[in-house]
């Protein structure tokens, strides 16, 4: 696990020769400011960084990361609101075309949720994760009584449930359900297989995940 020097030695390497390579890119970013075409909600785990999964340039995506990669439904009530934030960034200010949910393999968020591993914690023990995760608690019971509680199916068909939750919740929020229909707004559903290091995609009209070729 690297420690901060060894952060400060990768940021060193960045800058002898990674920032030099995207010199004019960064002064393009700099100039015109931030167009993203693509927000991607990810999960916060280490392992899955979109920006290295889709080898994409500085600016090229606009990513918000939590724990199990979840959209909480629109809601007004007071509150620190921030995925809804950033999706009302990206879709009202930026205008980008897409949104993509990806989801993960040996997510903890997602078997935390499908155990309830951390239901009745206090915050510090568990307890806002499980504030957090109790998003899940409807589509978890729905996993469970079909596929239990346990094990590495129902695990990864816990994961693949919370990414379809999200994208419903997504179209919870006016401003994205309104451009959905009106096409100038894409969502689209993803599952990275950490195991597999394959990504799959979500078709929404048979409802399947399916490897990207």
């Amino acid at each position: 696990m690297p420690e901060f020097a060894e952060l400060l030695e990768g940021y060193r390497r960045f800058r002898k020769d990674g920032y030099p390579r995207q010199r004019a890119r960064y002064d393009q970013l700099v100039s015109e400011g931030q167009h993203p075409k693509l927000m991607i909600i990810g999960c916060s785990d280490s392992r899955v960084d979109p920006a290295q999964i889709f080898d994409v340039d500085p600016g090229e995506i606009f990513v918000v990361r939590n724990v199990a990669a979840l959209v909480p439904p629109f809601e007004t009530s007071p509150g620190h609101h921030g995925v809804s934030a950033a999706i009302e960034f990206a879709v009202q200010m930026l205008e980008v075309k897409q949104i993509v949910v990806m989801g993960h393999g040996m997510c903890g968020g997602c078997q935390a949720a499908l155990t309830k591993g951390f239901h009745g914690n206090a915050p510090g023990a568990g307890g806002f994760v499980a504030d957090w995760i109790s998003l899940l608690e409807e589509t978890r019971d729905e996993v469970a009584a079909s596929h239990g509680t346990e094990g590495r199916a129902a695990e990864r068909e816990m994961e693949l449930a919370a990414v379809r939750l999200s994208l419903r919740n997504l179209m919870s929020f006016p401003w994205v359900r309104e451009k959905v229909e009106g096409g100038s707004l894409k969502l689209r559903g993803a599952f990275f297989a950490i195991s597999e290091g394959v990504l799959y995609h979500l078709d929404q009209e048979q409802d399947e995940f399916a490897p990207v070729e």
